[in-house]
């Protein structure tokens, strides 16, 4: 049986439609006659494939014998699509789908032209092993990447539409027998209560569907490897797409995600460990390292042997200000740093920031602006942010740190104690869709084993 709505008919919808669509250059109505018979196309030439539809629908209208052969034929396509209303009818043309009015009868067929659907290289989460493509920009493309890697039949795939001018598509699959339900409904009530114009991307749409819109830390998850997927989907997580962006969405996140490399899964048990705890020690040393120099130099110098004690005081000998200017001057020094290796070009970026930053470093000592011990700590500092497998929790430790400084700094170490315990006080309290933050394993492979 064809996919149609009884409540639209040609005769009152197309020539609503053309009349909607004339405006646009690349629109097409494009009526095909011969003999008995009269079909009528409707589509946006841009955005479809003209070669398939060429293939699939005008050539064999004119080598079919009846109109009655040509609707049969049609309606046992397998991309036809279902119709719902008018305006849903106008959004998928613009989306590269195509109008076919026989006799009274609207039949929608998919033949979307893509050029974005090939695999990317991995460049924002690289592995030595594991694969080594990430997903594309097209929706469908992902979905198959993804289901060619998790072989359940429990696997689910349902559509939505955000944006109220773009009417983007965004998939979440999951698998059904083991996802988290609270989770899982928290999200569709999101997706469904989105009420904005333009979606950009994934991490727009993240903002979206945060609880709580200024949140510093993060509960969802960019990935753009297909193994992470299928691996959270064995978890019991939800996957979110979207159109037109090579990011996934894993929802819920906690806070020991952010510190999982996939590479841990191919590496031999003790390696894997042992990395592991490197990125747990770069956390800390994240956070801490910078308040920690406060609140030794200024507030507490006796915590460490007196000969360790003198040389940290010896390497400021000639600073002009206090220990907290000087680290906020590094710090920012530093975050400009990242920053423009974040903007400039590939092709000048690493050699521009690492001369910049050991001029930088060698002219700040000579002049005495900051200690020697200072400039080992800063990039002593830099380098753990990088240890961090996801780059949200990355930013949300670049924010965090500062908070911590600015206790060491009103109350020295004393201050430093209290903000780390406030800090871990606050993720243990946060919770993302329903899952405890400080939770520990995620559900499936690793808890087998």
């Amino acid at each position: 049986m064809p996919i149609k709505s009884k409540k639209l008919e040609v005769s009152s919808t197309f020539p609503w439609i053309i009349d909607q669509l004339k405006p646009t250059f690349d629109f097409t109505h494009k009526p095909l006659h011969i003999d008995n018979k009269h079909i009528e196309l409707l589509y946006i030439k841009t955005v479809v494939d003209g070669d398939r539809l060429h293939n699939t629908v005008i050539k064999p209208f004119f080598e079919m014998q009846s109109l009655t052969n040509i609707e049969a034929y049609l309606t046992s396509l397998p991309n036809q699509q279902e119709i719902s209303s008018k305006d849903q009818l106008l959004v998928e043309l613009t989306k590269g789908s195509v109008a076919i009015g026989i006799k009274e009868t609207i039949l929608l067929f998919d033949f979307k032209k893509v050029h974005i659907d090939a695999p990317l290289q991995t460049n924002v989460e690289p592995t030595i092993q594991g694969p080594q493509y990430a997903l594309s920009e097209d929706l469908i493309t992902n979905i198959n990447m993804i289901r060619q890697r998790y072989h359940q039949p429990s696997l689910r795939v349902e559509m939505y539409t955000v944006g109220k001018k773009v009417h983007q598509s965004v998939a979440i699959l999951y698998d059904e027998n083991i996802v988290k339900k609270e989770a899982l409904k928290q999200i569709k009530s999101k997706l469904k209560e989105i009420d904005k114009d333009l979606i950009l991307a994934s991490a727009d749409l993240t903002r979206c569907i945060n609880n709580k819109k200024r949140a510093l830390l993060p509960t969802t998850i960019l990935t753009e490897r297909t193994d992470r997927i299928s691996y959270n989907i064995s978890g019991g997580k939800v996957i979110i797409l979207m159109d037109g962006d090579s990011n996934a969405i894993l929802a819920p996140a906690v806070f020991f995600d952010f510190m999982v490399s996939m590479e841990d899964e191919y590496h031999p048990y003790w390696v894997a460990k042992f990395t592991s705890s490197l990125r747990y020690i770069g956390f800390f040393s994240c956070i801490a390292l910078p308040g920690l120099y406060v609140g030794i130099t200024s507030y507490n110098p006796d915590i460490f042997r007196s000969s360790l004690a003198l040389s940290l005081a010896g390497s400021r000998v000639g600073v002009p200000y206090p220990s907290y200017i000087e680290v906020l001057i590094m710090l920012i020094v530093m975050e400009f740093l990242i920053e423009a290796s974040i903007r400039l070009p590939k092709a000048v970026s690493a050699t521009a920031t690492t001369v910049g930053g050991l001029i930088l470093g060698t002219a700040v000592t000579e002049a005495a602006l900051a200690s020697n011990i200072l400039i080992i700590i800063t990039s002593a500092v830099a380098i753990s942010m990088f240890v961090i497998p996801i780059n949200e929790m990355s930013f949300a430790i670049r924010v965090s740190r500062y908070v911590v400084l600015l206790f060491t700094i009103i109350a020295g170490m004393t201050g430093l104690a209290l903000s780390l315990i406030g800090l871990f006080m606050w993720m243990a309290n946060k919770s993302s869709y329903g899952e405890a933050y400080f939770k520990l394993f995620i559900q499936g492979k690793k808890e087998e084993t």
